[in-house]
């Protein structure tokens, strides 16, 4: 969240803060700031295709996702999933959690069923008036209705491969769940089932069936904290762990659909082949920044998650990457299965102490990669997306460079896909392409630190 703090606050970050979960001093300090940013006025899309046509004076910006790479035809549904075991964390009146998730995977004669829009239409009205890391972009100038992913919602899922192997995804904090969709439609168009979380009261919005949006309560949350270290140490671990807890909540559910069930709590019919179709004895679990945190803890305190991979995410309690207070237990323990570590440009288990822990203690197999040229944002879809809102918006150029660093989008993207599924093929599939073994010239970008 450290991007987010820089856009909302105008306060310069010091060297290499980071993490989704990060929430520095100067946050907590100009609330007020934070204030006005979140009262921009919710602008509703008008939907239809998206379109990277120049934008005029009146013309909302639109932007288009990269189409996956894989052989298969990409389907999705949304879960409404009720854990009634346990109340809100954020909420006291909530007497349960609730979740939604979207479940992507592989799918036949998909062209049938329309395209999934990466925001619903509450949670892109919403968007404007609750995203802090705008990234110097006027959100209201934009259109977030009208952006499709390359699922489609409803289509068949393809089984001829046998059971499928799983893979969960954590997203940034204060990112919502569909802010990835580039790799999730990727992993899927690969022949995996991705299932991507939205943490409720976390995100900027979320939309429930009914047309029901609740939106964030976390910078709420730290307001009140005040400036007590102390106290901000127990937030973060409080946002940890309901992460987590999210998380072993939605693999239990994953175990009921894997046997047949229907986990939806409005029991909404699910694509055909969906139950059933997902081995529960392969899932694997990634996430980008605070997301990566989450994904390592997750599967440390898991052992139903078979591999894991970080995007750049901090694994300690604490403001900067530097700094070595209140490591995870994932980061002192160490974690027994394959791990992949990928940091943006000088993030690295050299410079990032709660990294340099969590290589020293794991016994499973273990890499540290750096993407060269990047930053934290390079792992969500503003990769692609934010070069084109620039353009449209006529932003200063700057403003893609300061956001997502020196490396190409296309490049950027191409390498996170080829990465990562390297990683999930080869511990959930047992297939490998030799790609974690070295330095590729195919992939220039991609630095080996260990």
């Amino acid at each position: 969240m450290s991007a987010m703090i820089e856009a909302v606050t105008g306060t310069p970050r010091r060297r290499r803060p980071r993490s989704g979960l990060v929430l520095a001093a100067a946050l907590l300090t100009t609330m007020g700031v934070v204030g006005t940013a979140g009262a921009a006025s919710a602008q509703p899309g008008t939907g239809g295709p998206a379109t990277v046509a120049a934008a005029g004076p009146t013309q909302q910006a639109r932007v288009a996702l990269p189409a996956p790479s894989g052989p298969h035809q990409v389907g999705t549904v949304s879960l409404h999933l009720t854990d009634t075991s346990r109340p809100d964390p954020w909420v006291a009146t909530q007497p349960y959690r609730e979740l939604m998730v979207s479940i992507r995977y592989p799918a036949r004669d998909a062209d049938r069923y329309p395209l999934a829009p990466q925001l619903t239409a509450g949670e892109a009205a919403a968007f404007p008036g609750q995203y802090l890391n705008a990234n110097g972009v006027p959100l209201d100038q934009v259109d977030w209705s009208a952006t499709l992913t390359h699922a489609h919602q409803g289509a068949p899922v393809d089984r001829r491969g046998g059971p499928l192997p799983v893979v969960l995804y954590s997203p940034g904090a204060g990112d919502p769940r569909s802010l990835n969709s580039t790799l999730a439609d990727d992993l899927a168009s690969r022949g995996y089932v991705v299932v991507t979380i939205d943490h409720t009261y976390e995100a900027p919005a979320v939309e429930f069936p009914g047309h029901r949006v609740v939106t964030s309560v976390l910078l709420d949350q730290f307001g009140q904290v005040g400036n007590d270290p102390a106290k901000i140490t127990a937030l973060l671990k409080k946002v940890v762990g309901v992460r987590v807890a999210d998380t072993r909540f939605v693999l239990d559910q994953l175990d009921a659909l894997a046997a047949g069930q229907n986990p939806d709590a409005d029991h909404q019919q699910l694509p055909k082949g969906l139950a059933g179709a997902l081995d529960p004895n392969r899932i694997g679990m990634f996430g980008q920044s605070g997301g990566g945190f989450t994904a390592t803890q997750a599967m440390h305190d898991d052992p139903r998650i078979k591999a894991a991979a970080d995007l750049d995410g901090l694994l300690g309690y604490v403001g900067d990457n530097n700094d070595p207070a209140n490591p995870s237990t994932a980061a002192t323990d160490g974690v027994d299965r394959p791990m992949l570590l990928m940091g943006s440009q000088g993030d690295d288990i050299h410079t990032n102490p709660s990294w340099d822990a969590l290589w020293n203690h794991s016994t499973g197999w273990h890499r540290d990669l750096t993407l060269c040229g990047s930053t934290e944002t390079t792992y969500t879809d503003k990769e692609s997306m934010l070069p084109q809102i620039v353009r449209q918006l006529n932003l200063p150029p700057v403003t893609v460079t300061k956001a997502l660093g020196t490396i190409a989008p296309t490049r950027a993207v191409a390498e996170q896909r080829a990465y990562l599924a390297s990683f999930f093929d080869r511990w959930l599939r047992g297939t490998d392409d030799h790609l974690l073994d070295g330095p590729s010239a195919a992939h220039p970008d991609v630095e080996f630190v260990q």
